[in-house]
């Protein structure tokens, strides 16, 4: 029986633990936190989880709260004119439906399932001392902790992290209260609100600790109008910032936020970091050798909503690398084969997420405007969070794009 250590409990290391743990893997797993600490604990992310990645939880048999979480149909997308009147204002169906639950709810859910299935839990903060001398007891050791200490063992790849500093200061507030959307109040969307050169307001619905509820999510551009959540630790206060700037920058949206409340002490977060991409391969002190996973290798901006996704996607790559590698070792060779094969799907996620950073170039703002007139615009763009590489075929290139929307008028 091969023996796994995973440091991290995140969506991609608890997606993976469970998932070599069925194939039968000795597998210990490393969390700073309890399942209780975590469930009492803070928000950690908005998690929007689109078709796919849903599916390879649900392969595991980890879908646990599938039946309970508001089932997300569509993906809207609206653009504010100087005046914050709507300039643009559409929503997309998406083929399958997408979802989001808090992840205090799944983490510490998976996490107690872990280890009543047998696995080793490990209550402990790992540093890379720490897994120096855990390594030598383990046929793999993975890293799926995208923060502290341990990240610094993978060296940035400049080549493909064009951004060395955060592009977009985030502020989320999981509230209660929210009304519906008089457009289309018939199924549950994602809504996308852009302001230009300001940043973006996204507000979607969840399941969290105490059931359904929404999240408002502002990702506003440094030194702007937007950047002012730093050093607010009263919930409410960043809860009344957050409406506020709704007030001002979206008022559609703002009109159904009027009763909301917080709906726990730990459902804010606010924060900022550096999109980078980074080499695979940690090599501890030792001289042995570690293998990064999901956003401690490749951590995109959440303006596309693609970091749960991505990490969903990398754990079950990664598992089938693990699964058809039998028992020969998980070498050097391996390890960057392991990770080149997650990075086909990933630097789709890295070149569409970098791109919508930017200020969008004419030919993407006619789409964005065509999408309201061509239904099959605005699905397709919707599904492009689902499977980022449809991006490739109408959304970079001015003449595809050009070329797309023609070929929609002229049938």
């Amino acid at each position: 029986m091969r023996k796994i250590l995973i440091v991290g409990a995140g969506q991609s290391g608890l997606q993976l633990a469970l998932g070599l743990q069925s194939r039968g893997y000795e597998v210990t797993l490393m969390s700073n936190r309890t399942a209780d600490e975590i469930r009492a604990g803070r928000v950690m992310s908005t998690q929007c989880m689109f078709d796919t990645a849903l599916q390879h939880e649900r392969d595991l048999g980890l879908n646990f709260w599938e039946s309970q979480a508001p089932r997300i149909e569509g993906l809207g997308v609206s653009v504010a004119g100087p005046d914050s009147s709507r300039l643009i204002d559409w929503v997309g169906k998406l083929d399958g439906y997408a979802q989001s639950v808090d992840q205090r709810v799944k983490m510490a859910g998976w996490m107690e399932t872990f280890a009543q299935r047998g696995g080793q839990l490990v209550i402990h903060g790992a540093a890379v001392g720490d897994l120096d001398y855990f390594s030598r007891n383990y046929d793999l050791v993975l890293v799926a902790a995208g923060k502290g200490e341990l990240v610094s063992m993978f060296e940035r790849d400049a080549s493909r992290s064009p951004y060395d500093a955060p592009q977009r200061a985030l502020a989320v507030a999981y509230v209660h209260g929210l009304g519906p959307r008089p457009e289309h109040p018939e199924f549950d969307a994602v809504r996308c609100n852009v302001v230009p050169g300001v940043g973006e307001l996204f507000v979607m619905p969840t399941l969290t600790t105490g059931g359904r509820a929404d999240i408002l999510f502002w990702e506003g551009i440094p030194g702007g109008p937007l950047d002012v959540f730093k050093g607010v630790k009263d919930p409410s206060e960043h809860l009344a910032l957050t409406l506020e700037l709704m007030e001002r920058f979206t008022p559609w949206e703002y009109a159904r936020a009027t009763k909301v409340e917080l709906t726990d002490a730990g459902g804010t977060l606010a924060g900022r970091y550096a999109p980078t991409v980074r080499n695979p391969i940690g090599r501890l002190p030792g001289g042995g050798l570690v293998l990064g996973v999901a956003d401690v290798v490749v951590a995109n901006d959440p303006v596309t909503g693609q970091g749960s996704n991505s990490a969903s996607k990398c754990a079950a790559a990664y598992l089938s690398s693990i699964v058809e590698h039998g028992e020969a070792p998980f070498d050097e060779a391996w390890m960057n084969a392991t990770f080149d094969r997650y990075w086909q799907t990933a630097r789709h996620v890295t070149k569409w997420t970098n791109a919508m950073l930017a200020p969008p170039p004419e030919h993407v703002l006619n789409l964005l405007g065509a999408a309201g007139r061509l239904q099959p615009a605005a699905d397709r763009f919707a599904n492009g969070f689902n499977d980022p590489s449809d991006f490739e075929d109408f959304f970079y290139d001015p003449e595809r794009t050009n070329a797309y929307l023609a070929s929609l008028t002229q049938g």
